[in-house]
């Protein structure tokens, strides 16, 4: 039996993308690439190809131009919204799966997807046993028939409902084939079809039933009762045209052989990619569940069986650690967090031999001075293994290789936490999931020991070759001292910064709690006494109904669970009515009280009353740091409320003060160094500030006539510069005219003429090289800059300027971090970093090392790096980190 599947791709990729899009809450990548339409689509053909049978597919697409239907009806379609960046952006990447698949697609001028799918179907209709067509668009309705079937989106994007022969007329009140007349009747508002006034669905299947077609309705107009008959005379031309424009076209001009939409097997590594890049981590953990049932890989398989493993055999392991020089440590811990987790059990290769050690058997004083000494290690996840450790009294010197951040600095494209992926990008592997040994977190449960210990064992195994394949790779991209000399050892000083723990002061934040709580109960009450009754003020369904049906503050947006109340309408609304502006207030104190007073309170330790946040080594695109558990490089910092959360923060000891360390505009600096640009690097090196020397080469006036409204506006524009902003991005910066601010831009590159070419010149070399690079080598892979796509292209561009400058930055903080954790080492410091943020530093500093270490850090971080353009370090000291 043969089946063929006819898909319209615009129209399941519109559902994909606002399934989710109604709500606010897009799907993005950690590169902030949008992937909510991408990854329903993928749910989508996930479930299509199952589909019992499924012998051939063809996908269609509309090629976004006017078709022959523009040109009969200029408004056709007309007032459609224009489609959303968030959404264009993602078209290429559907294709590029659907490429992936081998499926077959195909656009055409001046054709739309339905006039392909039409032709196709009627083309193919007696070489298949069975033709399925899948959309969302009940034009495709029309083409019912014996063998031909149509699936219509109901809810989502997978729920499915089926017309056929058989029960259309149940479903529809009327024939397939009359779909166009009953169009020609009622209209279609989608497609901006007007039909004839007055009629409606009732009517309209009433008149099909008795006269069959919309020409015979017209042409016994006389024998309709009433005004319609009237009507039907009158608006008759409306009425054709709409079902002519509704007709598919079925013979349209397209060369399709029936072979090239035969199903055929996807390119499983390139789809491995894909998922990589979009960071579609349960798509992965798919693939791998299908191999493994498809090889039949048996759970407790290892790699290589020729290996010698032991399992708790005490006395063997330490034998083998007193003639070791250099060994392989896999930590297994019973969850994700180090600082909170246990350990199950450690793995060690030495000399090819696997030792595995139940948690039982490592605290054992011989085994803990051998694993401290001079050993050289490698390790999957080296922050990790040293942390863990750390806390069991073991203290690992030589930190030699680090698999995961490795990879990392390879290519930071492929961010993902399971090692089975990483090893898949550089070598075949049987090594199952984390999953498959363990289970999902809801069905979490420890296995056998065997099991667990043989698992950890083949990890570590593979680390060794591993080791060989990615330096040759570092080498390659000129790395290799990135790596080894940069992001290597801060692996280390983030685990100490981590172990140090930042204090909170617990107390004060519960009263802040308290302050946040009250707030928001006066807003509530504030609200209530407006509205002239109570409600849930965080519902957003009951707070639509309030703002659009009670109050009548428009018409409002409506989506699936009620009007939209998203910020953006809130502060349009606030223009009309207060009470929009006291939800505003209400959601920020309760964002406030949810995410950084409760979330701090879970992550205090209560044995030293800190935080231990875990840094995010390889995460971001750039090579900045992030912070989980607790977040606190996202604790707000120029609003007052962000200042009373940062006041919580606190030293160690009374006899302690927190010094901050900040790096003085630093990507501007970077700019100026990376363009070579002589106007800003005379500004930094004659410490002038560069805001207020902008400002007055901008507006021709000496630099104490800068008013503090002119450099704001200078600032804007210095900042906007290194993101990669337009003049409608300044224009709404500044609050001015688009034209005022090409002018402004335009006056911006005349006096700093050396900028310009180099951001070109960065559009340019990503263009060509697929990646930008930092001052250190550091790679930002960008394959969408050269995407036909322009919202895709610009997006890329604009991060093609600004990814150098933002990397190099990172690259400078991490090497200053190294150098001040190395000089408080030698100098035999109490002192402590105890948090990284942006580009500030933060120190727990006894008070009898307070000047000399302001000084130190200072004078180190300063000269940590010689780039042409003079450092300069901010340095403040409090007795909280809001510094007072």
């Amino acid at each position: 039996m043969k089946k063929l599947i006819l898909l319209d791709g615009n129209s399941i990729m519109f559902r994909a993308y606002y399934a989710t899009a109604y709500t606010g809450n897009l799907m993005k990548t950690s590169d902030n690439l949008y992937t909510n339409a991408i990854y329903g689509f993928v749910n989508m053909m996930n479930k299509i190809l199952t589909i019992e049978g499924v012998t051939h597919i063809f996908v269609a697409f509309d090629k976004g131009k006017q078709t022959f239907r523009h040109q009969t009806y200029k408004e056709y379609k007309g007032g459609r919204k224009p489609m959303p960046e968030e959404f264009s952006m993602q078209i290429p990447f559907i294709k590029e799966y659907l490429d992936i698949l081998n499926i077959k697609r195909l656009e055409a001028d001046d054709y739309e997807a339905d006039d392909l799918i039409g032709t196709m179907a009627k083309r193919f209709a007696k070489t298949f046993d069975e033709i399925v067509i899948i959309s969302g668009d009940k034009d495709l309705l029309q083409l019912v028939g014996n063998n031909v079937k149509v699936f219509l989106n109901k809810k989502g994007i997978t729920d499915l409902e089926e017309y056929n022969a058989t029960n259309f007329k149940d479903l529809m009140g009327f024939e397939a084939k009359q779909l166009t007349d009953y169009k020609g009747l009622i209209g279609d508002k989608s497609d901006n079809l007007p039909g004839i006034s007055g009629v409606g669905d009732k009517t309209a299947i009433k008149l099909l039933h008795e006269y069959q077609t919309l020409e015979n309705i017209i042409a016994n107009a006389d024998q309709i009762k009433g005004k319609l008959s009237q009507t039907l005379k009158e608006e008759k031309e409306i009425a054709l045209r709409t079902k002519m424009l509704a007709t598919l076209e079925l013979d349209a001009k397209i060369d399709i052989l029936e072979e090239e939409t035969r199903l055929r097997k996807p390119n499983l590594m390139e789809l491995r990619n894909f998922f990589e890049k979009l960071e579609f981590n349960s798509f992965l953990k798919k693939m791998s569940f299908q191999s493994s049932n498809e090889e039949g890989i048996e759970e407790n398989v290892t790699l290589d069986e020729k290996k010698e493993y032991y399992l708790n055999d005490l006395p063997q392991t330490l034998t083998a650690l007193k003639d070791a020089k250099k060994i392989v440590i896999e930590v297994e811990l019973d969850g994700e967090n180090y600082h909170k987790s246990s350990i199950i059990g450690i793995g060690l290769i030495i000399d090819q031999r696997g030792f595995y050690l139940d948690k039982r058997y490592i605290d054992n004083d011989e085994l803990k001075s051998l694993l401290s000494s001079d050993l050289i290690i490698y390790t999957v996840d080296a922050k990790k293994t040293y942390v863990s450790l750390k806390y069991l009294g073991i203290d690992l010197k030589h930190l030699a290789f680090d698999v995961v951040l490795a990879a990392y600095v390879v290519n930071p494209s492929y961010i993902t936490s399971d090692i089975k992926s990483i090893i898949e990008r550089f070598m075949p592997t049987k090594l199952p999931y984390f999953e498959e040994i363990y289970g999902k977190k809801t069905t979490y449960v420890v296995p056998d020991e065997t099991i667990v210990a043989n698992y950890v064992l083949d990890k570590g195994s593979l680390v060794c070759n591993l080791k060989e394949i990615i330096d040759k790779k570092l080498e390659e991209n000129h790395q290799t001292a990135l790596f080894y000399d940069i992001e290597l050892p801060l692996a280390k000083i983030l685990g100490l910064v981590e172990i140090n723990g930042f204090k909170v002061n617990e107390d004060k934040l519960k009263e802040v709690g308290e302050y946040f709580n009250a707030s928001m109960k006066k807003m509530e009450k504030e609200i209530f006494d407006l509205v002239g009754y109570s409600f849930n003020v965080a519902s957003p369904k009951q707070l639509g109904v309030v703002l659009f049906e009670d109050l009548q503050l428009g018409h409002g947006k409506k989506n699936k669970t009620g009007y939209s109340t998203s910020a953006e309408v809130l502060e349009e609304l606030s223009k009309r009515h207060p009470v929009p502006r006291l939800v505003l207030e209400y959601r920020k104190y309760a964002k406030l009280y949810s995410t950084y007073v409760l979330g701090l309170l879970a992550e205090i330790n209560q044995t030293d009353g800190k935080v231990h946040t875990i840094f995010k080594q390889s995460l971001t695109q750039t090579g900045r740091l992030s912070s989980t558990e607790p977040n606190i490089q996202n604790i707000p910092i120029r609003t007052e409320e962000g200042r009373i959360i940062r006041s919580m923060f606190i030293p160690s000891s009374d006899n302690n003060y927190l010094v901050s360390a900040d790096y003085s505009q630093i990507e501007l600096r970077i700019l100026a160094s990376a363009s070579n640009c002589f106007a800003m690097k005379e500004t930094f090196n004659s410490d002038i500030d560069l805001h207020a020397n902008t400002a007055a080469k901008i507006y021709n006036v000496d630099l104490e006539q800068v008013t503090k409204e002119m450099r704001r506006m200078a600032k804007a524009v210095n900042f906007g510069i290194i993101y990669g902003m337009s003049d409608w991005g300044l224009s709404g910066e500044l609050h001015i005219s688009q034209k005022e601010a090409s002018l402004f831009s335009q006056k911006y590159f005349e006096v700093f003429p050396e900028v310009k070419p180099y951001l070109d010149r960065c559009v340019e070399e990503t263009k060509a090289r697929g990646y930008t690079t930092t001052f250190y080598n550091r790679r930002r892979y960008m394959p969408e800059i050269n995407s036909s796509n322009a919202a895709l292209r610009k997006f890329s561009e604009r991060a093609s300027m600004n990814a150098p400058i933002q990397g190099t930055a990172a690259d400078i903080m991490k090497i200053a971090m190294i150098k001040v954790q190395n000089e408080f080492e030698q100098g035999k410091f109490n002192s402590k970093i105890v948090a990284q943020v942006h580009d500030e530093l933060i120190i727990d500093c006894p008070q009898e090392e307070l000047e000399i270490v302001k000084n130190l850090v200072k004078k180190t971080m300063e000269t940590a790096v010689d780039i042409g353009v003079k450092l300069d370090v901010d340095v403040e000291v409090g007795k909280t980190w809001d510094l007072k």
